[in-house]
């Protein structure tokens, strides 16, 4: 396959490289892709030398595949001129995901719903990932009615500026970092700002979950109810999430479903997972799961998974991976 990663020295460009790598999915031509300033540094896969090249070099050479992590207005006016030549784009950005046209996809959960005719397949935010593989075998058996969701979403995924301003204020950077990534302090400091905000009070991220959450598990009557929050952690996001059912449900058959689940990692008291310990894993991990004693048919649980692996590029590798079964 010849491929096109737009946006390859980026963390989650570099992040979808490594895995590429990491999985041994069969390259034949890289297209490293980044920004004019990026162009012609050399970056090293699969024990191979490949050149940075611009999006009209990628595009000129016709990749079988595009991996974009450049931003949504990146991906607006690219991702389409790519899909033109038959190229399919799998997409990191908020660009597509909720296109009516365009599949939104987890791979353990919806990749029936990529048909033939797709060029442009969005990969989902990070934090609704995580969730929804969390979600979709109960929901399968139990029927969500509501959930309610508040995240703890490390400074990864705002990008390098996160980290950069993270460490400087920590000290661990010498040098002011030339844009900041938030408008306030974040070490010793927790922001529920993640995202614009909207006439609604909630944030674009927030209504990322509700739409997404909704699209993904193929069910719009589901109730969704966020709270974002940035934390001084470096990678990593973790969610405690609520879920309501119209059913009544089992403590042990939750366990059970959500430990055969592929991609789940379920961990029992006195153990409970932490972003510490998931980082560098593609699963997700699922712990602190509880009955709820306020309400019935309601359970509480706390999610944990790599924002950068299974929140982005792993599952994007995941969608290219489930395309081509036959490499």
């Amino acid at each position: 396959m010849n491929i096109a990663v737009v946006g390859a020295t980026g963390l989650v460009g570099s992040k979808m490289l490594e895995i590429l790598e990491e999985r041994q999915v069969p390259v034949g031509e890289l297209m490293p892709v980044a920004s004019a300033k990026s162009a012609g540094q050399e970056l090293v896969f699969q024990n191979r030398t490949w050149k940075v090249c611009g999006l009209e070099a990628a595009l000129e050479k016709r990749p079988d595949f595009a991996l974009f992590s450049a931003g949504a207005s990146v991906s607006l006016e690219w991702a389409p001129r790519f899909a033109q030549t038959g190229c399919t784009v799998i997409d990191n950005s908020s660009a597509w995901r909720m296109d009516a046209g365009v599949p939104l996809v987890v791979p353990e959960i919806n990749m029936h719903a990529v048909k033939s005719r797709h060029r442009i397949i969005a990969n989902p935010n990070c934090s609704t990932i995580q969730m929804v593989m969390a979600l979709c075998p109960l929901h399968r058996r139990y029927r969500i009615d509501r959930i309610v969701v508040s995240t703890y979403q490390s400074v990864s995924g705002s990008g390098q500026k996160g980290i950069n301003q993270l460490l400087f204020e920590r000290g661990e950077a010498p040098d002011v970092p030339a844009v900041f990534a938030y408008l306030h302090p974040i070490d010793l400091n927790l922001i529920p700002h993640i995202d614009s905000f909207l006439d609604n009070g909630y944030t674009k991220e927030e209504m990322k979950m509700v739409h997404e959450t909704r699209k993904i598990l193929e069910d719009d009557a589901i109730a969704v109810s966020p709270t974002t929050v940035r934390v001084p952690v470096m990678s990593g996001h973790s969610e405690s999430v609520h879920v309501g059912f119209h059913q009544p449900v089992d403590l042990e058959e939750i366990h059970s479903l959500l430990g055969q689940f592929p991609g789940i990692v379920v961990e029992r008291l006195p153990h409970y997972p932490m972003p510490t310990y998931c980082a560098g894993r593609d699963e997700v991990f699922v712990g602190r799961i509880r009955l709820d004693p306020s309400t019935a048919n309601a359970i509480n649980m706390w999610i944990v998974a790599d924002n950068l692996r299974k929140g982005a590029a792993t599952n994007a590798v995941q969608i290219l991976q489930g395309l081509t079964p036959h490499y």
